[in-house]
């Protein structure tokens, strides 16, 4: 399936009763081509979402609520549109089920159907709201350089690695990463973190080429594997890990994280503007 015929971008029906065949699965192998990923993998990771609204009755019509986090992992040959996955969600709102164990075992069944991969699905239920974190992205921000900026599109030539040959290790983040919605053109909001070891990258150059992402159209999950591969080849690091986590529409935020160095996963607190 094609992005132009997602439900992106069209006047749509919100269906108020549980149907799974909403959703609707991308096929990462188009994009991942034209960004240059090979057939195996040069990364691992996955794409975490969370969905705030999610609401469905219980046995006696009573409306229940709940979080749900969900992790599709990297490898799986597709992505979940968006708009597709919201319209999934809210499909369940006149929808009776005997409890959240049963929510969880329908999403988790669907979406890994969707993705041809297994998905993971946590729900977070009212009582443990309070435990949810809110935190920014651990490294050095490097948004207050003072620069030229006149590149608004994915630019990796911009990249630069310093002539010092001293191997570091080191994280960077910036919030200034904006991209556009592939097929509706919706400007999405979104921090990166950039942890790598190898030559030193120069900050300036790497703040240049996040902005250049500005008026670029393309989905969160390629965004975030165009870094990498971008990175990856201009920069050359020993290990290198991309984590993004964008602000919410439609209820959902998705956060994708490509590695290819075994380290602790990223933490799943959300970011004061998600």
């Amino acid at each position: 399936m094609q992005a132009e015929h997602s439900p992106l971008g069209k006047t749509t029906a919100y269906v108020e009763h549980y149907d799974p065949s909403l959703l609707f699965p991308i096929p990462r192998i188009g994009k991942r081509d034209e960004i240059g990923v090979p057939a195996t993998l040069p990364f691992f990771g996955a794409d975490h979402w969370t969905a705030y609204e999610l609401s469905w009755l219980n046995p006696k019509g009573k409306p229940q609520i709940a979080l749900a986090h969900v992790t599709v992992p990297a490898e799986s040959p597709n992505i979940i549109e968006s708009k597709s996955f919201k319209l999934y969600l809210n499909s369940f709102n006149q929808t009776r089920l005997t409890g959240p164990d049963e929510l969880q075992a329908k999403l988790a069944a669907d979406l890994s159907q969707a993705a041809g991969a297994s998905v993971s699905v946590r729900l977070v239920l009212p009582d443990a709201f309070g435990k949810e974190r809110i935190a920014e992205l651990e490294g050095y921000c490097i948004d207050n350089l003072d620069i030229d900026v006149d590149q608004y599109q994915p630019a990796p030539e911009i990249l630069q690695v310093s002539t010092d040959t001293e191997i570091v290790d080191e994280v960077l983040v910036s919030n200034l990463l904006k991209s556009n919605c592939l097929v509706t053109g919706q400007p999405d909001w979104g921090s990166v973190q950039i942890r790598y070891r190898g030559q030193a990258i120069q900050r300036d150059s790497l703040l240049r080429y996040l902005i250049s992402f500005r008026q670029h159209n393309e989905f969160h999950e390629q965004c975030v594997e165009r870094i990498f591969m971008d990175i990856s080849r201009q920069c050359k690091p020993l290990a290198l890990a991309v984590y993004a986590r964008y602000t919410r529409r439609g209820g959902l935020d998705i956060n994708p994280f490509r590695t290819n160095f075994t380290q602790a996963a990223p933490s799943h607190a959300r970011t004061v503007r998600q």
